[in-house]
């Protein structure tokens, strides 16, 4: 029977991998209507994809199917079309697609339901995620593995199970009836009992158990909730308050709550992101009152570690009933384990203690901390369901939310000993590997056996990759500009989520080469000579984060030299360090934060269907409440997890070119920063570029993702220019909710501007009133 069960599983997975290895496609009647809705002619189609018309025929009528490369642009094309061509009336019966022992259509069923998609024994329930969290297009790797409390690969039945299969997280479920969330993707989930196909509509590109969206983007679809949630919150009184009102009475010393995280009477789930992954540790929300009430200080007294002294008797008690801290103790965010066992499995706790700073106001809100615990229960639970369980910092989960998405290893049966044993995944970053020297910071040992330590280092010794800070010399301000009223400043939304998305990054060390050929394509840093290239001095360069043209050699990421050799500079690199194994590593990441963010901007009355007038007022009335709370965080992830692929060493007592416990972490990759960074600023001076050439409009300052423009009025309209048609600028910057696209920053007066720029200082910064790089913006 073991065998047997594992000789279905290999079965299972074959056909899971080889129905992710291509990029799905709808049905070929539902190809011939998207193309014919967007009023698409075949010549049009096989013109793009540089095929015949014919073959765009043999695709329409299913006779053949594309092969890659074209397949994936095929897809992409149809997945645009059925965003924009919604089916907006039930369509003949779809079938079970990609699945594996699925009954076939046996009666009608109500119109609600979907169809299985890429599904294996699955129970369609409530819909599941869109834009492939849990049912990636392609093969996925799984998240890196925990320092402590991770339980190693088992066979089926022995008590812990493999990372590849779904689990239904700790304890029971509770008592009474509860929706089961649809099981994507997963092995031996349950059969359906009574198969229903239906009248529905043609399942999207890329969707799982989703209806076609109604509207230019794909609906975003949380993840949903198992038990009573991933958290709770402790007033201090004996009860722990959960999403939608849920109150639960816990224990009130800190073992014996710990143990009842961990169990039915709590039922905390945290659903694993992907089919290789794990699935989240409870999250315990410590109010001041809560704090007090299990024994803990409400101020720690070692304000420079942050960390409950070892001889606490709240430590003393987890100890005595064999519980464990990380190494970074028992602080703000301490997380107590046991470690793992075959019978058990992991036993795993994160806290969150509010009185000693939890939650930093300049990502969650001012007075975030202070909320009431059930409104504090509700923000948190709709951050988890959105991005990820909170286990940190807003930085710290969004470099954990990458490791969620793209596990670096699964279950893998080894056929010589017939045991089950951990495999890496092709595509994600397995393993921490040294940073080339031009990417390694000053403390780094690699940098420190090449320089003395007071040794600054110049453009052709480090890549400098940052984002723009630069304002424009108020000498070269014309007439026409000083002659205009207003300062407007527009902010692009997401920049540095918007630069992720298909970026293609290093997965495996570098590889030096000298004199190499340059590739757009391989990421890596490269020494170049860009120094000869002059652009409008009323433009930034779009070379070096200070915007002043570049001097003589320096190091570059390849999307800054890609722009260079796009502006009609040429390339001819000295020297580089180049990443051969490379992916979009950061896709699903993107497209899980992106989600997130037009979610809780639809919470905020602002969808992408609003008109610019109409974007332009919502954005001026937003109104106050969770949902801001929750955007501040969401926007906080991206910047801040952007920002740990390069953390620098932490405490007092680091010494200068000794390696620090960050580069232990395969996520520890200022390379994959630097390519971020370079992209965002490239888009920016690309779009910059385009208004200048089309307009003649130049910015007066850049900081980072904002640039400010002079206007004759104090709306953004009053200067982006527009089509014949009253469409935006194509390439330029567009008013918009979608990451990418731009909102007003905040309007200034003309002589403002001017002042600042005599000063020296950047109007960008404080356009709108207030230092926005200070508050964390």
């Amino acid at each position: 029977m073991h065998n047997e069960q594992q000789s279905l599983f290999e079965a299972v997975d074959a056909l899971l991998e080889e129905a992710a290895a291509q990029d799905p496609l709808p049905h070929p009647d539902e190809r011939k209507r998207l193309r014919e809705a967007a009023g698409l002619s075949q010549d049009q189609i096989a013109k793009a994809l540089s095929v015949r018309r014919e073959t765009v025929t043999s695709w329409e009528t299913g006779r053949t199917a594309p092969r890659p490369p074209k397949r994936a642009a095929y897809a992409r094309l149809l997945e645009g079309l059925s965003n924009l061509h919604a089916v907006n009336a039930p369509q003949p019966t779809a079938p079970t697609i990609n699945a594996v022992n699925a009954e076939p259509p046996a009666a009608p069923a109500t119109p609600t339901q979907t169809p299985t998609v890429n599904g294996v024994n699955a129970t369609p329930a409530a819909p599941a995620s869109v834009n492939a969290v849990n049912a990636p297009a392609e093969p996925e790797p799984e998240t890196a593995p925990r320092a402590e409390g991770t339980a190693t690969p088992t066979p089926p039945g022995s008590g812990a199970e493999p990372q590849f299969r779904e689990g239904a997280g700790r304890g029971t479920a509770p008592q009474g009836p509860t929706p089961t969330p649809p099981t994507v993707n997963a092995v031996n989930a349950a059969p359906q009992t009574t198969p229903t196909p239906t009248p529905i509509q043609a399942p999207p590109v890329n969707a799982v158990n989703a209806p076609t969206p109604r509207h230019p983007h794909p609906q975003p679809r949380p993840t949903p909730l198992e038990g009573n949630g991933p958290l709770v919150v402790l007033d201090g009184t004996g009860q722990a308050h959960a999403a939608g009102g849920l109150v639960l009475d816990h224990p009130t010393t800190l073992p014996a709550l710990i143990a009842w995280a961990l169990g039915p009477d709590a039922d905390l789930r945290s659903p694993r992101l992907h089919r290789n992954g794990k699935d989240g540790d409870p999250l315990l929300v410590l109010t001041a009152d809560a704090t007090e009430a299990l024994g803990l200080p409400l101020v720690l007294e070692d304000r420079r570690a942050l960390r409950l002294p070892d001889n606490h008797p709240a430590l003393k008690q987890l100890a005595k009933g064999k519980w464990q801290l990380t190494r970074r103790g028992f602080g703000p965010w301490p997380r107590i384990y046991r470690p793992a066992t075959p019978t058990t499995g992991r036993q795993c706790v994160q806290l969150a203690i509010l009185p000693w700073g939890a939650l930093d106001p300049r990502a969650w809100g001012e007075d975030t901390a202070e909320l009431p615990a059930p409104e504090l229960a509700e923000i948190l639970t709709t951050y988890a369901t959105r991005v990820l369980t909170p286990r940190g910092s807003t930085a710290v989960t969004g470099l954990e939310l990458m490791t969620a998405l793209r596990p670096p290893t699964r279950a893998a049966r080894n056929p010589d000993t017939n045991t089950w044993e951990s495999a890496l995944v092709a595509g994600s970053l397995t393993r921490p590997v040294d940073p080339a020297p031009p990417e390694a910071p000053d403390e780094h040992p690699v940098v420190a056996a090449l320089y003395p330590r007071a040794h600054q280092r110049t453009p052709d010794q480090v890549l400098d990759e940052e984002a723009y800070d630069w304002i424009r010399d108020p000498e070269l301000l014309t007439d026409a500009e000083c002659a205009r009223t207003h300062a407007v400043g527009v902010d692009v939304n997401m920049a540095f989520a918007a630069a992720a998305n298909r970026l293609t990054v290093g997965l495996g060390p570098a590889v030096h080469s000298t004199r190499p050929r340059f590739d757009p394509k391989t990421p890596g840093c490269w020494l170049a000579d860009l120094s000869g290239f002059r652009l409008d001095p009323r433009l930034p360069s779009p070379f070096t984060p200070h915007g002043r043209p570049p001097t003589g050699p320096a190091w570059y990421a390849t999307p800054t030299l890609a722009y260079a050799q796009e502006l009609g500079h040429p390339v001819d690199p000295a020297e580089a360090w180049l990443r051969p194994d490379n992916g979009s590593y950061l896709d699903a990441w993107y497209t899980r934060l992106r989600d997130a963010y037009v979610a809780t901007m639809a919470d905020l009355g602002v969808t992408p269907q609003l008109s610019e007038p109409e974007f332009l007022t919502a954005m001026a009335a937003l109104p106050t409440g969770d949902a801001r709370h929750v955007l501040s965080a969401i926007k906080s992830t991206v910047k801040g997890g952007i920002g740990k692929l390069r953390e620098r060493p932490q405490g007092a007592g680091y010494r200068h070119g000794e390696p620090w416990p960050a580069l232990e972490r395969p996520t520890w990759r200022p390379d994959i920063r630097a390519a971020v960074i370079s992209t965002a600023r490239v888009n920016m001076h690309r779009k910059m570029l385009k208004l200048a050439t089309a307009a003649g409009e130049y910015p007066i300052a850049v900081l980072s993702d904002c640039a400010v423009y002079l206007s004759d009025g104090p709306s953004p309209l009053d200067f982006l220019p527009h089509t014949p048609e009253g469409k935006p600028l194509p390439g330029g910057f567009r008013l918009g909710v979608s990451p990418g696209m731009v909102k007003h920053e905040g309007t200034q007066s003309l002589l403002w501007a001017v002042q600042m720029l005599d000063e020296g200082l950047n109007p960008a910064r404080h356009i709108k009133g207030h230092d926005a790089a200070a508050d964390g913006e």
